[in-house]
């Protein structure tokens, strides 16, 4: 773990970070619980562009392997989704999509419409027990840089100890640091805990492609914040006590939060919604007052985030010291404390 404090680095490791807080801290964890959002199965081939009849492979192709990527829950219907697919160009609204066996598959699913970035809505046919057919045909959606097909290993791993709510596709990477000992610590020290809800979606994978940081378009993420964790943020910001976001997940709820609020500079007001906040240098945090992130990939939101939090020139010296040191980057990667 690289400490950054006052602009100055130091290495540490992570079981230093108990200690590192200070007692009368707050510290936030995002409880969400990655899904098994990967699901390979096959098409009916009645709505996809058709191929030339000469070509006696056509129907084949039709009927073939589709990949799809649930990448959010839309509210109001259990079964309806946004989703990437594979091959994209292929799959119209109306394709109907099969997963399990194809004489009698497990999961059912219509396309609906398309959507932005690529996206397809699609709708399952109602069940009783769709999450748990999700669990059984589901593979854990590594991220794009990890270049292997996931394992049962990573249903564990992919996850943190806090995980409690399905509905990312990614997970809240600072938070797989932490054991049950570390946790048994902070108590042990006095340190004040609570947990909110942000569902990690396609924007943690999407670079900044605008030439203007400003035109960047970011995805939206559903989000909640317990009452009992709204309330210790008051009781914190109150009494002048740090709030400490782990991981950048957090970060954007609190802050997304507190802009809903009536008056600018409160603590959270909402407790749940959709939020789509992008930062990036100049914005005024006002919230969180300390941060664990990972390192994160370049001219990605997440570093903008990062550089907007501890200065731009800070973090680009932090991250080549990161280099010289060999250490780890991206979603299995090392962290850093940021107070």
């Amino acid at each position: 773990m690289l400490h950054l404090q006052g602009g100055k680095f130091e290495d540490r490791q992570f079981g230093d970070f108990p200690e590192l807080l200070h007692p009368s801290d707050l510290v936030i964890f995002n409880d969400t619980k990655v899904l098994p959002a990967r699901l390979f199965g096959h098409r009916s081939g009645s709505h996809a562009q058709k191929l030339s009849p000469a070509n006696p492979a056509s129907r084949e192709f039709l009927q073939g392997r589709v990949e799809v990527l649930l990448t959010r829950r839309l509210p109001g219907e259990e079964q309806l989704w946004q989703a990437l697919v594979r091959p994209g160009k292929k799959i119209m609204p109306g394709e109907r999509l099969y997963f399990g066996d194809q004489g009698s598959p497990l999961l059912e699913a219509e396309v609906i419409s398309r959507g932005e970035f690529g996206e397809r809505t699609i709708r399952f046919a109602p069940l009783p027990d769709f999450f748990a057919r999700l669990e059984s045909l589901g593979h854990i959606p590594l991220p794009p840089y990890i270049d292997r097909e996931d394992t049962l290993q990573d249903r564990e791993r992919y996850q943190t100890v806090f995980a409690r709510d399905p509905g990312s596709v990614a997970a809240p990477t600072a938070g797989l640091h932490f054991t049950e000992e570390i946790l048994d610590r902070l108590r042990a020290n006095g340190i004040e805990t609570a947990s909110l809800t942000l569902h990690v979606g396609l924007g943690t994978f999407s670079p900044i492609r605008t030439e203007v940081v400003e035109e960047h378009k970011i995805h939206t993420e559903w989000y909640q914040i317990p009452e009992e964790t709204r309330e210790k943020v008051v009781r914190a910001k109150r009494d002048c006590r740090r709030v400490v976001a782990v991981g950048t997940t957090a970060v954007r709820t609190l802050e997304y939060a507190a802009g809903k609020s009536q008056e600018i500079g409160q603590p959270p007001g909402a407790q749940f919604g959709e939020a789509d906040i992008f930062i990036y240098p100049g914005y005024r945090f006002n919230v969180v007052d300390a941060m664990l992130t990972n390192f994160h990939l370049p001219k990605s939101t997440l570093l903008m985030l990062v550089s907007a939090f501890a200065g731009r020139e800070t973090v680009l010296a932090a991250y080549a010291h990161a280099v010289r040191e060999r250490y780890r980057f991206f979603s299995y990667g090392d962290c850093m404390f940021i107070e």
